[in-house]
């Protein structure tokens, strides 16, 4: 349904991201940079499950679609950011590596930081706002059950 949509919402901001990184350090699209978007995609997903689901628990208290979409970013601001931190910090030795095989790190590990940096971002700001205007009408509309 339509959390699952704002979930992968994410995905376009990722790859954006990780394309910007890309053109930006001079790198070349290849089969390295293809699996890193699969790698960012995996964690930007993972990120959205997890924002999305505690949104829902608040929506289950009883609070308003935007209450709950900002307690929710407000209260996994550091598994969201600790995930991503821990990906692109375990990357970055790649991004800038000159050794052998360098040619095949750098665009893997450039995408996944870049996508990471951007996916971030939309799911601790942009997500819970599409999530409040989205899911904020249902009950605007809905009569009371009380």
């Amino acid at each position: 349904g339509g959390p699952a949509a704002l979930v992968f919402a994410n995905l376009p901001r990722a790859a954006t991201g990780g394309i910007f990184v890309l053109a930006l350090r001079g790198l070349p699209f290849s089969i390295a940079a293809g699996i890193g978007f699969i790698a960012l995609f995996g964690v930007a997903i993972l990120n959205g499950v997890v924002l999305v689901s505690q949104i829902r628990v608040f929506r289950q208290e009883g609070l308003t679609a935007a209450d709950a979409a900002f307690q929710a970013a407000r209260s996994r601001l550091r598994p969201v950011l600790a995930t991503a931190s821990v990906a692109s910090l375990g990357f970055f030795p790649m991004a800038f590596s000159g050794g052998s095989g360098a040619e095949v790190e750098r665009p893997l590990a450039s995408v996944v930081i870049g996508g990471l940096v951007s996916s971030t971002l939309l799911t601790l700001f942009v997500l819970p706002t599409l999530y409040a205007r989205f899911f904020g009408r249902e009950n605007e509309s809905a009569p009371d059950r009380g």
